[in-house]
């Protein structure tokens, strides 16, 4: 607002739009004279812009794109074109399972018809609950991966639905497995998207960046399936269209998560993220990849489907075991850990010890989530050092000693969160002191 002129004053009021103070845009500018009642309005930019910007405001987080990560949109944009291919494939998939079921035949009973969706939902109900069960706690360990996996498993929920009809005597069977490879998806898809929600927030934004997703959801939802529609109707009574649509749209489902995960740029310590960036420290003398250098570097798919693995370098983290279970430990294993326990670790709240080519952590019952990271570094750095001339523990000590907190804040300057390693649930720990012979245990 500015005032202009001596004996008569003009006021000027401009108006600006946006939703970040470093997005704004001058909208109108208002002047009104001291010496006439009549008030001027001169307006910026083309309506058509403004209500394109107002639209946009429905399905992009408040203050974009400042107020996110910028892997936010290209993963947006691939996890929008997977979406849009799932929404027009499960029409066809839908079409086959009522068709299956028996809807437009004269000769199909609602019961009937009833009692198998009960069935195929029920199967769903309790698979979700058992895959949560026996891995809910590794799904922000792995995001990447469970998202991928997620996936994946829908596409082959949606395969049993097409496939279910050319087998008539086992049709139950065949939907119930359909249904239940989707309930690994619908846990592994919500699990994940809140864990990614929290890394695209850079402003505390994780609300609306959640609901400016479901509004893009929707939309994609409503594109894909009046596309379903239309290709189910223009293929029925097609078989071979119906399966080249259906695979052709798989692959691309496919593709497109794979790129989609392939964008993200995530800044938390994982298991496999904490092992190439320790490599990498220990082989250059000091550098630290940032975010986006190890994205490129990881692996997004299942350790199993390549055998390789366990014996690549850049995969130590599957030759550390952390939260080892002592009652579990046999005599030699047990004599290695109280060796370890009275020469190396006296003050620590961790125990490593060396078993089959593996290097097994026990925590300390009164450990912290610092001490968990603390600990799979040092056991990392033991299994990269093994082998030498010199004792691995001896040396992987003098490493720590040396190294670990200048590591530690190499990260943190590039912009990784050290607060906490994320693995699986640590169920189990351990307490232990050393005393006389004769001490009494309570």
């Amino acid at each position: 607002m500015e005032v202009r002129g001596d004996e008569s004053t003009e006021l000027v009021v401009e108006e600006w739009s946006g939703s970040s103070s470093t997005k704004l845009c001058r909208t109108a500018i208002i002047t009104a004279s001291s010496t006439s009642s009549s008030i001027a309005i001169r307006r910026s930019g083309s309506r058509f812009k403004q209500l394109w910007t107002r639209i946009l405001q429905a399905f992009v987080p408040e203050g974009f794109p400042s107020s996110v990560t910028p892997d936010y949109l290209p993963f947006q944009i691939w996890d929008s074109l997977q979406g849009l291919s799932t929404y027009v494939r499960t029409m066809l998939s839908t079409q086959a399972l009522l068709s299956a079921i028996g809807v437009g035949e004269k000769s199909a009973t609602v019961i009937g018809a009833t009692f198998q969706w009960f069935m195929r939902d029920l199967t769903g109900m309790l698979g979700g609950i058992l895959f949560t069960f026996y891995q809910g706690s590794n799904l922000d360990s792995n995001a990447k991966m469970w998202r991928l996996i997620a996936d994946l498993m829908n596409d082959l929920g949606m395969l049993m639905d097409l496939v279910s009809p050319l087998f008539p005597s086992a049709f139950v069977f065949i939907v119930c497995l359909g249904s239940l490879s989707r309930s690994f998806t619908g846990v592994a898809s919500g699990a994940t998207r809140a864990a990614l929600t929290q890394h695209f927030a850079l402003h505390n934004n994780a609300a609306d960046i959640s609901a400016k997703e479901g509004s893009q959801e929707t939309l994609a939802t409503m594109i894909g399936m009046a596309l379903g529609m239309l290709l189910a109707r223009v293929t029925i009574g097609h078989p071979l269209a119906i399966w080249l649509s259906f695979l052709s749209l798989t692959m691309f489902h496919m593709y497109a998560n794979y790129k989609a995960v392939r964008c993200l740029s995530l800044t938390t310590l994982n298991c496999e993220r904490s092992s190439i960036l320790l490599l990498h420290f220990m082989k250059t003398g000091g550098q630290v990849l940032s975010p986006e250098q190890v994205s490129d570097m990881e692996h997004v798919l299942p350790l199993w489907t390549t055998s390789w693995i366990s014996k690549n370098p850049k995969f130590l983290h599957t030759r550390v075991h952390i939260g080892v279970r002592v009652s579990s430990l046999n005599h030699q294993e047990m004599t290695s850990l109280l060796h370890s326990a009275r020469s190396h670790y006296k003050e620590a709240k961790y125990l490593l010890f060396e078993q089959k080519g593996t290097v097994s952590i026990v925590m300390h019952k009164d450990s912290t989530a610092a001490n968990v990271l603390e600990a799979f570094l040092h056991a990392l750095v033991m299994e990269n050092l093994d082998g030498k001339d010199r004792s691995s523990h001896l040396e992987s000590h003098s490493w720590m000693d040396k190294h670990y907190e200048n590591f530690i804040l190499k990260l943190q300057s590039l912009g990784w969160k050290t607060e906490r390693l994320l693995s699986a649930s640590i169920i189990w720990k351990a307490n232990w002191r050393l005393g006389p012979l004769n001490e009494k245990i309570d």
